[in-house]
């Protein structure tokens, strides 16, 4: 089976409740609080879902690169792009 970077529209619909309500939870703590609570439950996630081998452990670490690098290139680098508007460049 080969491995895929991104999940197929009609994938999607199986996490929106339970994302929808771990979003709740999270936007519901006091911010200096969400940055623990959200590594508590990726870092959960990945530990059950990913066997416990080095290949697998490796993919995990890959994982969290890429979500890293496309919330970067989806969320941060536009808001950075108004923020230069607004602003101006270094």
């Amino acid at each position: 089976m080969e491995a895929v970077p991104y999940i197929k529209m009609e994938d999607r619909g199986k996490y929106e409740g339970v994302l929808k309500e771990l979003i709740g939870i999270l936007k519901g703590l006091p911010v200096e609080r969400i940055d623990g609570e959200l590594n508590y439950v990726i870092t959960r996630i990945l530990k059950e879902a990913y066997p416990l081998r080095y290949f697998n452990l490796n993919r995990a670490i890959g994982v969290l690169e890429c979500a890293k690098l496309e919330f970067y290139r989806r969320v941060v680098a536009p808001y950075e792009d108004i923020k230069i508007k607004e602003s101006g460049d270094v």
